[in-house]
């Protein structure tokens, strides 16, 4: 096939013909215009026909545009943002990065904004498996997308995964039970200790998990709200100051991986499942299943104690730091048992 586009040119350095691939045009104003690409052949005249047609083809390196505005520009200029890392807590800042890594895998090199909402709706759709990871990453999509338009001002249409419905909480986690918390004073050390801290303060498992033992101060402990990235001191219950109390000093942390970090949540969460499954015997004996149950669970029961234990709103609020509608949700757990021994309490007088 004949290469009509084809011209050799002899450059100023005087070395060897040079091919390239060179359109002539006259514009509308008259004026004569000229694109040349050069071929790089090697004077290999089989990689001169691929280079060639590479550029008729508009596939030739050098007819590439570099893409602006990518994903993983706009992931850096977000890291980068002082005002992300001061309104946001370093637990979610973590989460968002994890999710970012993900996005700056296959995506980072790709404009936003050839990003469609069908694509976006059918990756989620897709991670249906992974409900909590797929709306993760739906959420971290429309985070850098807004963040892009309202912030960098890039020119970019409609959020792609505004109004795409979420999957949700998949389920609620269950209350522990009397029976499971009998059965904590034989756990292993090390998840009773977790289990003590997660009921005693009332906070998330992975906040319990990373306490340090300078955070129990006479009758006082200073506990993390890690969603709102704070610290507050409340008042440490008897049985968790004694058990703290009676822990093998040298360490930083109260449950030591080594002399200045923690074990992690993934650890002790491991060592717990694994104590749960011993639990099948007891749980039979209750008629109950103990794999429904997690340290979120106990968290769970935490408040409703307090709650049972007639505490006011703003009393559990104090101790776990939840939001007033959070705290409303577990007194609904207690006040239906309250309620109902009163009203049977009635009907049997």
């Amino acid at each position: 096939m004949k290469r009509e586009r084809l011209k050799w040119v002899w450059p100023r350095n005087g070395r060897e013909w040079v091919p390239y691939h060179r359109i002539t045009w006259t514009d509308a104003s008259g004026k004569r215009k000229e694109r040349a690409i050069k071929l790089n052949w090697g004077g290999d005249f089989q990689k001169l026909d691929e280079e060639y047609w590479a550029v008729e083809a508009g596939r030739h390196p050098s007819q590439r545009k570099t893409p602006t505005h990518t994903w993983g520009e706009c992931i850096r200029e977000w890291r980068t943002d002082p005002k992300n890392i001061l309104k946001l807590a370093e637990s979610t800042r973590k989460s968002y990065n994890r999710e970012f890594e993900k996005i700056l895998e296959k995506n980072a090199d790709k404009a936003m904004a050839f990003t469609t909402r069908t694509a976006i709706r059918n990756k989620h759709n897709a991670m249906a498996s992974t409900t909590r990871a797929a709306d993760w990453m739906l959420q971290a999509v429309s985070l850098l997308w807004n963040y892009a338009k309202e912030q960098l001002d890039w020119p970019l249409g409609e959020n792609p995964a505004a109004r795409i419905d979420k999957y949700g909480p998949q389920r609620e986690y269950p209350t522990w039970p009397d029976w499971m918390l009998d059965a904590l004073d034989d756990a292993p050390s090390d998840v009773r200790t977790a289990c003590e801290l997660i009921r005693g303060t009332g906070q998330r498992p992975s906040a319990a998990i990373k306490m340090l033992r300078s955070a129990f101060q006479g009758e006082w402990v200073t506990v993390r709200d890690e969603k709102g990235d704070n610290t507050f001191p409340i008042y440490c219950p008897d049985r968790l100051r004694t058990l703290v109390g009676g822990l093998p000093a040298g360490s930083r942390h109260v449950l030591a991986r080594t002399e200045k970090s923690p074990k992690s949540y993934d650890s002790i969460e491991k060592d717990f499942r694994k104590w749960r499954t011993t639990l099948a015997d007891i749980a039979d004996e209750y008629d109950d299943d103990a794999t429904r149950y997690t340290l979120h669970g106990l968290r769970k029961r935490a408040c409703v104690e307090l709650a049972e234990a007639g505490c006011s709103d703003a009393e559990i609020q104090a101790v776990t730091g939840q939001s007033l509608e959070m705290v409303a949700k577990y007194r609904k757990e207690a006040d239906r048992k309250t309620l109902s021994r009163n009203a049977q309490m009635r009907r049997s007088d």
